[in-house]
């Protein structure tokens, strides 16, 4: 039996958009950064401790200022979503 139109345009588009969706660090709320598969509060507490500083620059940034975040974790959480000024985390690292 074939899945009808307008079921099938639905589950297109919710894969669409799971796949697409993307979160910054620098704007993204204590709520949405505990949703984030990795992060749990202390964590995010950190997170929300060194933005409070300033925003984050770039991924080499975020891991210098907080706590736990090295290159294992910062891939995990690319590959979640997150993102640092709209970018991915690369795998590079260069000196903050």
């Amino acid at each position: 039996m074939p899945i009808p139109r307008p079921l099938a345009a639905l589950a297109f588009g919710v894969l669409l958009s799971a796949s697409a969706w993307a979160l910054d660090v620098n704007s993204a709320t204590e709520a949405q950064l505990d949703g984030v598969k990795g992060l749990g509060p202390s964590s995010t507490g950190r997170i929300l401790e060194a933005r409070a500083v300033g925003p984050f620059k770039d991924w080499a940034d975020f891991m210098a200022r907080v706590k736990g975040i090295k290159t294992s974790a910062a891939v995990k959480l690319s590959a979640e979503g997150l993102t640092v000024n709209g970018a991915p985390f690369s795998g590079k690292v260069s000196a903050p």
